[in-house]
Parts: structure tokens; sequence; C-alpha cells
């Protein structure tokens, strides 16, 4: 259902805000070629009954083909899958390696410097706009450092200002429900039982507290990481990064309707798929929750 309404919602806006044909062809092209363009990609039908043929399509594993180029839309979306990949592993490992610590540390030392500073780093990140956030590394790190490329891809350097400009709002994101979980849990009766049988502090936040504590943190992580695709549009954009969002942002100013309705579904899929993995993983951390849905079922 999901992957129907937003197929749905795509098909409709791109045809509602305007004519592939005036787009693709010159201003100068006669009626005639207008007409002849139509009819080649299928656009001289109803809404309808484009949307019909359209869903028909890919049900059998038809995307359509690319305006311009001709060649199959998925083909050429994932062509630019492996970049945006790099670049949305690379954000991951950088917003765990910053939010869940930063969210520790915030939690252990409440009301502290620590603390303070920590949420200070989530109010920026959340608050700054990525792009706002991309130009300024560029104008830092490239025009005035000259310590960074500024653009594009092809090897390491290329890749550290994007993934750090895309990990920052969702690492903060991860801190600020690291610092909330893990708060809940610190005063809960078994950490004090912890503490008054001697386990040592590091083991008590590790293997006691941390796991408690999971859940929340792994619905924030599992939704950051069904919009990285998305999410990576405006970053990719900045960096001139050759992936599937700078891909999908040109394919919408040229109308290009069948990459874009591919772009729009895989993120869909990327969503579903992930957001089905992070259900999965509730009954591993918290066996409570599977035991309880096999009560409901029975």
């Amino acid at each position: 259902m999901t992957l129907l309404l937003a197929v749905t919602f795509v098909f409709i806006v791109l045809r509602a805000s305007g004519d592939p044909a005036q787009m693709m062809l010159s201003d100068e092209a006669s009626p005639e070629a207008l007409a002849a363009f139509r009819r080649r990609w299928g656009l001289d039908g109803s809404y309808l009954e484009q949307y019909v043929t359209y869903l028909s399509a890919i049900i059998q594993g038809d995307f359509g083909d690319s305006f311009r180029d001709g060649r199959p839309a998925l083909q050429v979306v994932m062509e630019r899958v492996p970049v945006t990949l790099q670049l949305g592993i690379a954000a991951l490992l950088i917003t765990l390696l910053i939010g869940i610590p930063v969210g520790i540390m915030a939690a252990l030392h409440r009301g502290q410097w620590a603390d303070h500073a920590a949420m200070s780093f989530t109010i920026f990140g959340q608050s700054v706009p990525n792009f706002f956030l991309g130009i300024i590394l560029i104008l830092v790190f490239s025009m005035t450092l000259r310590w960074l490329p500024s653009s594009g891809t092809g090897s390491f350097w290329h890749l550290i200002m994007p993934a750090l400009t895309l990990a920052t709002a969702t690492a903060a994101t991860v801190a600020r429900f690291t610092r909330s979980s893990m708060l809940d849990v610190l005063h809960q009766q078994f950490m004090r039982t912890a503490k008054a049988k001697g386990i040592p502090h590091d083991r008590r936040v590790l293997r006691h507290a941390l796991p408690n504590a999971a859940i929340p943190i792994v619905t924030v992580v599992g939704m950051r990481i069904g919009g990285l695709i998305g999410g990576a549009v405006t970053i990719e954009t900045v960096f001139a990064w050759p992936g599937v969002g700078m891909l999908f942002v040109n394919s919408v100013n040229q109308r290009d309707l069948a990459v874009v309705q591919a772009v729009v579904l895989l993120i869909a899929l990327t969503m579903v798929v992930v957001n089905l993995i992070v259900d999965l993983t509730y009954g591993w951390l918290d066996p409570r929750i599977e035991v309880h849905n096999k009560k409901a079922t029975a």
C-alpha cells in the first residue's frame, strides 16, 4: 500500500506540473512534433489510461524508458545506486560513531557541562539546514584552507564533506534519543541492583543499560537509514556527487517521468524494507515483544 500511494502521488504531481514534451523539445517544436513525442512515450492518452498502463508495466518489471537517452529507467537509476550507497554508508557510520556516544555521555553527566555541550550539538545539528552546512564546509575546507575537494567523487577525500554534512542532522537526532532513552533506563530498579552487586560502571552501562535503551535508538536509526537516499538529494546537488539524488534532481528538471518514478519507488521500497527489519529487530532486542505478539495471535 505504501508503494502504491508513493507511485500514485508522484504520477499525479509530475503530470500536473507540466508537459514533458514541451520540456524535452525546443520551444520552436511544431505541434506535429509534440504530438509524435507524446505518442512515442505513451503520453497521448488520458491520465487514467497512462496510470493503468504504468501500473501494469511495473507489475511486469517494466519501469519504462528514460526520455533523455532511451535506456530503461531502472538501469539508469541502478547505475547511480552504488555511489549513493557509498555516501549513505559513510554517513551512517559517522552517525553511529557520534550520535550514540554523545547521547550516552549526556545521559551519564546529566545537568553537567558535557550534557549541555551535547544538547547544544543536537540543537545545532537539527536547526542548521544541511545544504547551508555543506556550503559552509566548502567555503572553509575547500576555498579557504584548500584541504578537501569541493565536488565530485573518486577518492576518500571527496567523501568526507558530503558524508559529514549528511550525517550531522541524523547524528544529532540519534544523540537526543539516546540520551532520553538512557535516562529512563538508568533510573530503573535493575540498574540500582546491578550497582549494589558491585558490577563495574562501564559494564553496567554497556551490558545492562544500553541494550535496554536500544529500541528507541534502533527506531530512529532505522528511519534515518530508510531516508538516506531521499536525504542525499540536496547533499549530492551541493557537492556534485553523481548519485541517485543528483539524478533525481536532473530528471525532475527535465520531466524525465520514468526515471523520477523509478527513484521514488526505490526510496519508498527502501523505507518499507528498513521499517520491516526494524520491526523484526524489536523481538530480538526485547523477547517480551515477541512473546506478547504470540499471545495476541493465539
